[in-house]
């Protein structure tokens, strides 16, 4: 038993997790997740609401990410552009196989501590996204592990731990800069890699309202709602002026981090002004966990 199995297997049976992998593991045993090939084209690159340890608890919404992971094929690697990840130049975590992850969070259950994504070696990811970034910005790697906003929805989506995963830096809140990062990054769909912002459509958790976590506060609505419009009609000019235009910004995002992954996102799709797919809406907490793919 792999040291990921280990960790899930310490679960205990009933909890929703638990109940998560069993799915997954009988939907894998009824139709086997087919790989990407070549002649299936680029893969999307996608948006997700990643959660956090929330998330494990939360059997509809793992439902509809992995369903969503099952509807893509299966990546050949996967590269995360994570809010909990700003650091400029850009850099990416260890590629080494068995990568120890960052436990970003506070307050939750012992398990949540324990548990383990064990991914494959991702030395031949690491040598392409050098490759296709810009050659006087060369790209450092760091001693670092997968952290909350990768580790969290690929353990939901991809449970087996069998791809490999790197996670690249979040250099800028520069929607322009971000736009040409994901514009970089493109190439690689071609390759079978699947590239992933991750981030939150809402995130003022100041401002939830905790003792009544079913109300979508107005500030969320009006910001989910104007960033459905956007993506909707490829209004990437809308997006790119959301510090001025955007309704409720301050509560919905008193800091960007977990809008702007969205950029790198748009980037890498092969026309940032095509209407995306929205794979799945609605509120946790009043925090809008849209999430979306591009072409």
């Amino acid at each position: 038993m792999d040291r990921t199995a280990a960790a899930d297997a310490r679960i205990p049976a009933d909890h929703p997790f638990s109940r998560h992998l069993r799915r997954a593991a009988a939907a894998e045993a009824t139709v086997a997740h087919r790989a990407w090939r070549p002649d299936d084209g680029p893969l999307p690159a996608l948006y997700v609401s990643h959660g956090a340890p929330p998330l494990f608890e939360d059997g509809p919404w793992m439902t509809q990410l992995h369903d969503w992971a099952r509807a893509i094929p299966r990546p050949r690697a996967i590269l995360v552009v994570s809010a909990h990840w700003e650091s400029a130049p850009t850099a990416v975590t260890s590629p080494a196989a068995d990568t120890p992850l960052v436990y970003d969070f506070g307050g939750f259950h012992p398990m949540y501590y324990e548990m383990a994504y064990a991914t494959p070696d991702a030395s031949a990811l690491a040598a392409r996204v050098a490759a296709v970034l810009p050659s006087a910005e060369p790209l450092s790697q760091r001693p670092r592990g997968l952290d909350h906003g990768a580790w969290v929805p690929l353990k939901v989506m991809y449970p087996r731990a069998d791809i490999p995963v790197l996670q690249l830096s979040l250099p800028s809140q520069d929607p322009e800069r971000l736009l040409a990062l994901g514009a970089r990054l493109r190439a690689l769909r071609d390759e079978g890699v699947l590239v992933v912002g991750s981030g939150f459509m809402t995130h003022g958790l100041p401002y939830v309202d905790w003792q009544h976590p079913d109300r979508v506060p107005g500030w969320s609505a009006e910001f989910d709602a104007w960033a459905a419009e956007a993506l909707a009609t490829g209004d990437v000019e809308e997006l790119v002026h959301f510090a001025t235009r955007a309704p409720g910004l301050p509560y919905a995002h008193p800091s960007v981090e977990h809008f702007t992954p969205l950029f790198v996102t748009v980037g890498a799709a092969s026309d940032p002004t095509a209407p995306v797919t929205t794979t799945i809406d609605g509120y946790m907490v009043g925090l809008s966990k849209r999430s979306f793919q591009a072409a």
